[in-house]
């Protein structure tokens, strides 16, 4: 038994925290550890208790850890910089002054190390659409945006894409029997989907992760609305590929762009508003960009919310896709998923440490494989990451709005958006003038822009394109 007089000896504090080492000790012991063994797992939690949050050894021990090494918010560090810090735009002809403005303000940060504009940039909340922003020990937020962990997943079936066109009903009914589209759609309890990440035990680790997993089990397996969606298509790839694992063809492909649903959502709302207290005199232009120390108990539990939510996103692209392949009797090639929204622990070229934030644009380190979808009419791209320092390794996730939504519904009727799908022989299922091609700017030119972050491997060309009906947020 493991006494508090020798935690004492190995630096362990008077207080709770004694008592919770000793509780965990104890359990420990159970498991048939010895005391050294024992005293190494009580130093893990204390020098990094954040990783233990989701254990429920370790999880009382962990926040009492971080309640301790909690610091005096010293205001002071909330002055913004004059000038902003360095960052690089690509394609800065394809996006328009207002994004590069809220790219510029958000780079006064005072914990702002360097940044990254990608071609398919447009203004969003905080950091603009299309922004890569490295922190110093914090993780912003509105920085993830409100999908954590939204991505894009393409799925190549050895099959060629002429049986579109020669069961083109069975595949049109298969996407609408088997998605669901819509921000409160969720499955039917008969036909909800199981899954390994709903037994992740993150979700016991809050009070907030705990009230979400109702809804995860809801959601699992749907798309939101906006610009999500499941859809059929033709991919070809232009050279034989070790890495895919595929010759040079064209081959039946199904794509999806979908996150993490309400789940998400509510994680970085509920985060943003605490981010926002801790900095009450931050200048109000950057309050949606607040954020929190990554040493901290609330930006340790933030980040195990977000990679909770980022496995949650990945689980629901697995569900789709398992689902309507089976559904069609297909067996999968090869993959490639690649994600946006989500906040990593990084090395700069400088070899300095950083949280890097990619909101709406994606990992693009040397070698990475990932897609760059264009719109419901357009073509979209298999790419490799080069690996691009100035970019923070980061490439495009799209081909970005040139239009807001309500602009979008001003000025486009449906019968121009119908017209200009008819012209490429994409049938729509669902969907909603704000989500119209002509919204969005020109794929290529995107694609164009970017050609030192990445290398195009392969082209995927819809033509059975299922979303939701309602529109996204303006």
């Amino acid at each position: 038994m493991i006494s508090g007089k020798i935690l004492k000896t190995y630096g362990w504090p008077e207080g709770k925290i004694i008592g919770l080492a000793k509780s965990a000790a104890e359990d420990l012991a159970k498991t048939g550890l010895e005391q050294d063994a024992i005293l190494v797992w009580l130093d893990g939690v204390r020098e990094d208790p954040g990783k233990y949050l989701a254990d429920p050894t370790f999880a009382a021990l962990a926040r009492e850890c971080l309640r301790r090494s909690k610091a005096p918010h010293d205001e002071s560090l909330d002055i913004v910089r004059d000038q902003p810090a360095r960052y690089t735009v690509w394609g800065e002809h394809l996006i328009e002054p207002p994004a590069v403005a809220q790219m510029d303000n958000a780079m006064r940060l005072p914990v702002a190390m360097q940044g990254a504009l990608m071609p398919d940039a447009h203004v969003g909340y905080g950091l603009p659409i299309g922004g890569v922003l490295a922190a110093d020990d914090a993780v912003i937020p509105y920085a993830v945006g409100v999908d954590i962990g939204c991505r894009m997943r393409l799925s190549v079936y050895d099959v060629s894409p002429i049986v579109l066109g020669q069961r083109r009903a069975e595949f049109r009914n298969t996407l609408l029997d088997r998605t669901r589209f819509g921000l409160r759609e969720g499955w039917e309890l008969r036909d909800r989907p199981d899954h390994a990440v709903l037994a992740d035990p993150a979700w016991e680790a809050t009070r907030l992760l705990k009230s979400l997993k109702i809804k995860a089990q809801q959601q699992l397996g749907t798309s939101g609305s906006g610009n999500h969606f499941v859809e059929w298509g033709a991919f070809r790839l232009y050279a034989d590929d070790e890495q895919l694992g595929l010759k040079a063809g064209e081959y039946l492909a199904l794509l999806s762009h979908s996150g993490s649903r309400g789940v998400g959502f509510k994680i970085a709302n509920t985060y943003t508003e605490l981010a926002a207290r801790e900095h009450p005199r931050l200048d109000a232009s950057l309050r949606h960009l607040a954020w929190l120390a990554l040493g901290s108990e609330a930006g340790q539990e933030y980040w195990l919310s977000m990679v909770l939510a980022g496995r949650f996103a990945s689980a629901n692209h697995a569900v789709i896709h398992q689902r309507v392949s089976a559904a069609m009797k297909l067996r999968e090639a090869a993959s490639v998923e690649n994600f946006h929204n989500f906040a990593f622990r990084e090395v700069l070229a400088d070899g300095s440490s950083a949280i890097v934030h990619r909101k709406g644009a994606t990992p693009a380190a040397k070698g990475v494989l990932g897609v760059i979808p264009g719109s419901m009419g357009d073509a979209g791209y298999v790419v490799r990451g080069r690996g691009a320092p100035e970019a923070l390794n980061s490439a495009s996730h799209g081909a970005g709005r040139r239009m807001s939504r309500r602009a979008a519904f001003n000025t486009i009727t449906r019968t121009a958006r119908d017209a200009y799908l008819r012209e490429r022989s994409i049938t729509l299922l669902g969907g909603n003038v704000d989500e119209s091609p002509q919204a969005y700017k020109d794929i290529e030119s995107v694609v164009a822009a970017q050609s030192d972050l990445i290398d195009v491997l392969g082209k995927f060309t819809p033509r059975l394109v299922r979303m939701a009906d309602e529109a996204g947020e303006f």
